[in-house]
């Protein structure tokens, strides 16, 4: 049954669901799921939250990861999530779109979209990915400002805040900024770009007690670390924020690739999700079946061969 009109619609609001996720035994862990048909895979490979990562909407958008979306465009992606799965998701909130006023107005339409949860950065406009260079930080009683706005504004929205502080300011600096994010009311800390065990075990250790955030990305500073891994340092959740945007361009690269060099799909159809595999992710037929003047469509069974 499709979850946009099922029975099964949560009664709960998406924060206390991310709450519960996160009381529980183990690593949390979320991959990024930004549209509706990859949070409808990642539900079906088993995972129970998602990440909407800002770097993948732009570039679904065609466009740079330098805060450069707005508020409204997020939210087509928040609600496309959830009315399509239904879980949870941590949603990347940038600088929060501008000062205290624009983070709350922020935090309202994030949690009223379908939100569980959101990550606050301290960089200033325009931000950069986390594992670039020349990141500009800002003043971390100004991010604490932001932090508490986001704080007064949420009903039941998991608040976690990012410091990018690390790589200008060191370990002091990153912990000495994460401390004052959670005396103005963040749920959780999000240590960015790290780049050896060591500093991440550390920053666990002087944090002690706090829910922590890591981030794997590809192609960046971190080295690839396993969720146990992550878990066995002290963190609480993990990401994947970009990986699957990363998959799903190079196929369709190559997809264009050979209908250039080869005048048609045929030599990329054994790759290609199939039609029945399609219509049973999207729930085509349970569609269908709430319309009684629909006829329930017949997949075809294989291609026609030529004549």
């Amino acid at each position: 049954m499709p979850y946009v009109i099922a029975d099964d619609v949560p009664d709960e609001p998406a924060g206390i669901r991310f709450r519960r996720l996160l009381d529980r035994p183990g690593i949390l862990q979320m991959p990024g799921a930004h549209f509706g048909m990859a949070a409808l895979l990642a539900k079906k490979a088993g995972f129970e939250a998602l990440y909407l990562s800002g770097a993948a909407m732009t570039a679904t958008m065609g466009l740079p990861d330098l805060g450069m979306i707005t508020v409204d465009d997020v939210c087509f992606w928040i609600r496309q999530v959830n009315r399509s799965t239904g879980l949870p998701m941590l949603v990347d909130g940038d600088t929060g779109y501008g000062e205290a006023l624009n983070v709350m107005h922020m935090v309202r339409s994030f949690e009223e979209a379908g939100a569980g949860a959101v990550h606050l950065e301290d960089q200033l406009l325009p931000k950069k990915c986390g594992h670039l260079n020349d990141k500009k930080l800002a003043d971390a009683h100004d991010m604490a400002a932001k932090v508490a706005a986001a704080r007064k504004a949420r009903k039941h929205l998991y608040i976690i805040a990012r410091t990018d502080a690390a790589a200008s300011e060191g370990m002091d600096g990153a912990v000495a900024r994460a401390k004052l994010y959670l005396e103005a009311g963040a749920d959780a800390i999000f240590p960015e770009a790290l780049t050896t065990r060591e500093m991440f075990v550390e920053f666990a250790q002087r944090m002690p007690g706090v829910k922590l955030l890591a981030n794997m990305t590809e192609f960046g500073r971190t080295p690839f670390f396993t969720a146990q891994e992550f878990q066995d340092m002290g963190y609480a959740m993990v990401i994947w924020p970009v990986s699957h945007l990363r998959i799903a361009s190079k196929a369709i690269e190559e997809l264009y690739a050979s209908i250039r060099e080869n005048g048609g799909t045929h030599k990329m159809v054994d790759r290609m999700q199939t039609r029945a595999e399609l219509y049973a992710t999207i729930g085509y037929h349970a569609y269908e079946s709430l319309d009684q003047t629909l006829v329930k469509t017949v997949i075809p069974t294989a291609m026609p061969q030529r004549g």
